[in-house]
């Protein structure tokens, strides 16, 4: 290695000089490997962030719907799948191709309320199930956008409902003719929203809810927006907006309880 000396300085002078030039270039090595590991531990982050990402992206795509999802639905606390029209056409498919014998199917007398299904899959529906499902009729009914707190529900087993309308009647889209009894009960407005540990949004009677979902919300009737109350809920128990919106009730809301 070649080293170059001035000659106005003494060899001391220039030990020193040379000493000093070297504390600064070790000075600005040491800086340099620091912004280096700096610069390595932002990448790694950057790159774990972006394999999240990714991975939530891909998840997305690739998880497969439920067919109920198309429909109100939720697991009642006794573990039955409860199945409800949105409007005239769904609930049309939900009674026509989603009913089978032994299910249970849930209806108002108030105009614009869903038919809800309980799926038996060849159990006995408890009563709790029965209790749960005639709060989601009533909550998803008209009866919530008109602010009452209770109304009237129904429930008839699948072979009273028929499409064949007497002579001069006519049976709307949505609509069926109940034949023979309804067993009455009168249930009261009042839902919660969670995120089951599938990672579907889940709306329905508390109870059920708070089965399947560690994280909920309560909510009643309200005049908040269904997108502003869907944010406060996203903030505070997660989910995407549009599929928080997509299972509130027709008609404003507001959360009660968290």
């Amino acid at each position: 290695m070649d080293i170059s000396l001035d000659i106005r300085k003494t060899v001391d002078e220039n030990a020193v000089s040379y000493f000093e030039k070297s504390k600064k270039a070790k000075k600005k090595l040491l800086g340099a490997e620091k912004a280096v590991e700096k610069t390595k531990s932002q990448l790694q982050l950057l790159l774990k962030k972006q394999k999240m990402e990714e991975s939530e992206v891909k998840e997305k795509v690739i998880r497969e719907k439920k067919w109920y999802e198309k429909f109100r639905w939720f697991i009642s606390s006794e573990n039955f799948l409860c199945v409800g029209g949105r409007d005239a056409t769904t609930n049309e498919i939900v009674v026509k191709k989603h009913t089978e014998k032994g299910d249970v199917v849930f209806h108002t007398q108030m105009q614009g309320s869903p038919f809800f299904v309980v799926k038996a899959e060849g159990k006995k529906i408890g009563e709790k199930t029965v209790e749960e499902t005639a709060i989601a009729v009533a909550s998803f009914s008209r009866a919530w956008k008109l602010g009452v707190t209770h109304t009237e529900v129904f429930y008839v087993k699948p072979e009273q409902l028929s499409k064949t309308a007497k002579p001069g009647e006519f049976v709307p889209r949505g609509g069926f003719i109940i034949l023979g009894k309804t067993t009455n009960m009168v249930a009261e407005l009042k839902l919660a929203v969670g995120i089951t540990k599938d990672k579907l949004v889940m709306c329905g009677p508390v109870s059920a809810v708070k089965k399947h979902c560690s994280k909920y919300i309560e909510i009643s009737q309200g005049n908040e927006k269904t997108s502003a109350v869907a944010k406060k809920i996203k903030h505070k128990i997660g989910g995407e907006i549009d599929d928080i919106i997509r299972v509130l009730p027709s008609g404003g809301c507001k959360i009660t309880q968290s």
